[in-house]
């Protein structure tokens, strides 16, 4: 009898953050794309990039990776996922098995500037509030939907309820100048 395969482990990227970090997204664990190019959403149908942009008033998804990053640093947007390591097959949240989560705390407790955590999607909120009421952290929690193609809302939907980022941020209603 054939011995099952165990799905290979798979680790998150470093966080992206600095001392003036206001919202820290959390998603749940880089899918395949993702690692393929070691970078955060890279998977084409994910609408991150797209959704951020809308929170930050910038065009994202047309810039280079790094300078994505580099705007949302300067925007006050952290990334970085709750899961530290996992066995997953494929690239859906459903698959995750054997899951070691991220020292969210401890990097919590290094963001001076932090006003809200966000998570991006339901598996990060799961495992994220988890960690974080062990921790007793004391910020607001953003629960948004998944940005993932696999969750099927219809953009708008999704953008509408990523907005209420810009509360954090202070960033102004641009929606209304469009």
């Amino acid at each position: 009898m054939p011995t099952p395969s165990v799905p290979e482990l798979k680790r998150n990227f470093p966080p992206v953050v600095d001392a003036n970090t206001r919202v820290l997204i959390l998603g749940s664990l880089p899918g395949e794309v993702s690692l393929a190019h070691q970078q955060y959403y890279a998977h084409p149908q994910n609408r991150f990039w797209h959704l951020v942009g809308e929170v930050v008033g910038e065009a994202l998804p047309t810039l280079p990776y790094e300078a994505r990053l580099d705007v949302l640093r300067a925007h006050g947007v952290g990334l970085w996922d709750v899961v530290a390591e996992a066995r997953r097959e494929g690239s859906l949240d459903s698959n995750i098995r054997l899951h070691a989560g991220s020292d969210l705390a401890g990097l919590i407790g290094t963001l001076p500037s932090l006003r809200a955590i966000a998570f991006n999607g339901g598996t990060a909120a799961r495992i994220g509030q988890r960690a974080l009421a062990q921790a007793n952290v004391p910020l607001p929690v953003v629960l948004l939907p998944s940005s993932s193609p696999a969750y099927t809302i219809p953009f708008a939907t999704k953008r509408d309820a990523w907005l209420v980022l810009r509360d954090w941020l202070g960033t102004p209603d641009v929606s209304s100048a469009r």
